[in-house]
C-alpha cells in the first residue's frame, strides 16, 4: 500500500499515537489500570471526542464519564455493596455502556443477559447471580414479568429508555443524582464483569473477569513492540459480536481503554453494518468468520464501501479457505485472526497481518501465543505432547478468569497449576503455531480413529454450492460412529450426496468423508451463534 493509500485508511498519524498511548498515565487514581481511572483519563484528554455512536447520536468522553458517575452514584444510593450484582437485559445503546461504566465506578459487577435467551435462561443467569437490581428495556419486560416473583434477590427493576426518547425510566431513575469522580477502592484484579458462557453442554455458568483482563493483552503488546495489534484514539471500531457477549465485551473494553472512538449497532445485521462501516467511517472492526459471510453477501459490498477499513480481526471459529480468500481480495485491508474464551480475558493466541498472505500453510492455524502467554497441549494424563501430537490445548495468560461463580470444584477443574483447559482439541508445530481442530467433546471416533468435524466442514465449504455444514458423530453398529453432515447450500444451487463423497475424495482421508447427509435450510444456533451440534446429534 502507498504512503497516500495508508493515509486514506486513517493511518497517517498512528506512529505518533502509539506512544501516547505507551507513555499514558491516570492521574490521582490509586490504580490506573481500572476502567474507572481511565474513563476519568479519557475525560480529561479528550474530552470533546465521541466515545460511542448509536444509531447518530454521539456521547462524548466527557459526556460517558459524566453519566457512568451520576448512574454509580445512583446504584449506590440503591445500597448496593462493592461486589453486589447488577443486571442488563436488552439491546446495546449508549445507555448499556454508561452502565458497564458505573457498575466499574461503584464497585459492583456488571451481568449482561442476552436477550435472545429462553425465559428459563434468563431465570437461571439471575437467580444465580444473586443480581440486586435489573435493568431491562420494555421488550424484554414479558420475560422478566415471567420470572420475577420466584427471584427473591431481586430487588429493584429499572426500565430503560428507548435511546433518543426521554421516557420516565432509566433517565428518570438517575436524575438528581451528583456526577462527581468516585472511587470505590478497586484495584486490577477485583471483579468488574460476570459474562456468563454460551452454555453449548448445559446451562450456562458465570466466568468473572477482572478488570485486568481489559489491560494485560496491550500492555504485554506494547512492551514486546507488538505494533499491529495497536488501536489509536484516531481509530473508529466496531464489534459485530454483541457486547452482551465476553468477544463483544471484549473489544469495547480494550477499545474504551485504548481512547478510541465505539460505533454500536443495536444488533448485528449485515445490511447495516455494511452502512454503518460506509457512513461512519470504521477503521476496525471485530467479527465471527459467518457475520462476515452475510456482510459480503450484501449488494452495497464494494470494495468502495470499505475504504475506510484499516483492519478486521476475526474470531469465535474457524473460517473456511475460500471465504478467506473473499475477505482477502474485498476488504483491501489488514485481517488478523484471535484465538480466546470468555475464561482466557482476552486473546489466547494471534495470527498476524503478516501472515494472511495466499498460500501460506500457517493460514489454517490460529497463530503465535500472545505476548505474555503461553500455550501447551496434554494427553488424558496432563502430560506435555510434542510438537505435531493432538491433545487437549493449555494456555496460561494474565487476563485469565477469577472464577465460575459459585462453582470452586469447576473453577478447579478449568484452572490447573494456573493453567487454563480449553474444551478443544489442537497440536502445535514446529514452529509454535497453534492449530485447533475441534472441541474435544465433539471428536468422532470411526473405528478407534479420532475425527474432529471442523475439519470435515472446512473441506465441504470448498464446494461451491455449499454455504456451511455441520459435521456430527451417529451411532454405527460396525465402526461405532459415523460421520453425518447437515448442509446448508447457496440459495441458487444444489447437489447430492454422491456429489460431495465424490468431491471430497483426495481432500480429507476416506474414512473422515461422511456417509449420511441432511440438507437442510438452516443450522441450529444458540444465542451468541454457536452451532448447537447436540441438537443434530439427538435429531439423528
Amino acid at each position: 500500500m502507498t504512503a497516500s493509500g495508508r493515509e486514506a485508511k486513517g493511518e497517517g498519524t498512528h506512529a505518533s499515537a502509539r506512544s501516547r498511548w505507551r507513555g499514558r498515565q491516570a492521574v490521582n487514581d490509586p490504580d490506573p489500570q481500572t476502567l474507572t481511572a481511565r474513563s476519568a483519563e479519557h475525560a480529561r484528554r479528550r474530552p470533546d471526542q465521541p466515545a460511542v455512536i448509536c444509531e447518530g447520536r454521539e456521547v462524548t468522553y466527557a459526556e460517558l464519564h459524566r453519566r457512568s458517575n451520576q448512574t454509580a452514584h445512583a446504584l449506590i444510593a440503591e445500597g448496593l455493596r462493592r461486589g453486589a450484582r447488577v443486571a442488563y437485559l436488552g439491546r446495546e445503546s449508549e445507555h448499556y455502556f454508561e452502565i458497564v461504566l458505573a457498575c466499574a465506578k461503584s464497585g459492583t459487577v456488571l451481568v449482561p443477559v442476552n436477550w435472545r435467551l429462553t425465559s428459563r435462561e434468563v431465570d437461571h443467569v439471575l437467580r444465580d447471580s444473586g443480581a440486586g437490581l435489573l435493568f431491562v428495556e420494555s421488550e424484554f419486560l414479558p420475560v422478566v414479568d415471567r420470572v420475577r416473583p420466584d427471584l427473591p434477590s431481586l430487588g429493584r427493576v429499572v426500565q430503560l429508555d428507548t435511546p433518543g426518547s426521554r421516557a420516565d425510566g432509566f433517565l428518570g431513575w438517575r436524575a438528581g443524582h451528583p456526577d462527581d469522580d468516585l472511587d470505590p477502592g478497586t484495584g486490577r484484579d477485583d471483579a468488574v464483569v460476570q459474562m456468563y458462557t454460551s452454555g453449548t453442554t448445559g446451562l450456562p455458568k458465570g466466568v468473572v473477569l477482572a478488570h485486568r483482563s481489559y489491560f494485560t493483552l496491550v500492555e504485554h503488546m506494547s512492551r514486546e513492540e507488538v505494533d499491529w495489534f495497536d488501536w489509536y484514539p484516531e481509530d473508529r471500531s466496531m464489534s459485530c459480536f454483541s457486547a452482551l457477549h465476553s468477544a463483544g465485551m471484549g473489544w469495547f473494553l480494550v477499545g474504551f481503554a485504548a481512547g478510541c472512538t465505539h460505533v454500536v449497532m443495536r444488533m448485528f445485521v449485515a445490511e447495516e453494518s455494511v452502512r454503518r462501516i460506509r457512513d461512519d467511517g470504521v477503521t476496525i472492526m471485530f467479527a465471527a468468520p459467518a457475520m462476515l459471510r452475510m456482510l459480503l453477501a450484501e449488494p452495497d459490498a464494494t470494495r468502495q464501501a470499505f475504504t475506510s477499513l484499516r483492519k478486521v480481526t476475526y474470531g469465535g471459529s474457524a473460517i473456511a479457505p475460500s471465504l478467506l480468500r473473499q475477505c482477502m481480495e474485498r476488504l483491501n485491508c489488514e485481517l488478523a485472526q484471535m484465538y480466546a474464551a470468555a475464561e482466557s480475558g482476552s486473546g489466547i493466541t494471534c495470527l498476524a497481518p503478516a501472515e494472511h498472505r495466499p498460500g501460506n500453510p500457517k493460514l489454517s492455524s490460529v497463530g503465535l501465543p500472545c505476548p505474555g502467554n503461553e500455550v501447551r497441549i496434554v494427553n488424558s494424563d496432563g502430560d506435555v505432547l510434542p510438537p505435531g501430537q493432538v491433545g487437549q490445548i493449555r494456555a496460561r495468560t494474565p487476563a485469565d478468569f477469577i472464577e465460575y461463580w459459585h462453582q470452586p470444584e469447576a473453577t478447579k477443574k478449568a484452572l490447573v497449576d494456573g493453567w487454563l483447559c480449553m474444551p478443544d482439541a489442537g497440536y502445535l508445530d514446529d514452529d509454535g503455531y497453534l492449530f485447533v481442530l475441534d472441541r474435544l467433546d465433539d471428536a468422532i471416533i470411526v473405528a478407534g480413529q479420532n475425527i474432529y468435524p471442523a475439519e470435515v466442514e472446512t473441506a465441504l465449504a470448498e464446494h461451491p454450492a455449499v454455504a456451511e455444514s455441520a459435521v456430527v458423530g451417529v451411532p454405527d453398529e460396525r465402526w461405532g460412529q459415523a460421520v453425518k453432515a447437515a448442509v446448508v447450500f447457496h440459495p441458487d444451487r444444489r447437489a447430492t450426496a454422491r456429489d460431495l463423497m465424490v468431491f471430497l475424495r483426495g481432500r480429507i482421508a476416506d474414512f473422515k468423508i461422511p456417509t449420511q447427509y441432511d440438507f437442510v435450510e438452516s443450522l441450529p444456533r444458540n444465542p451468541t451463534g454457536k452451532v448447537l451440534r447436540r441438537t443434530l446429534r439427538a435429531q439423528a
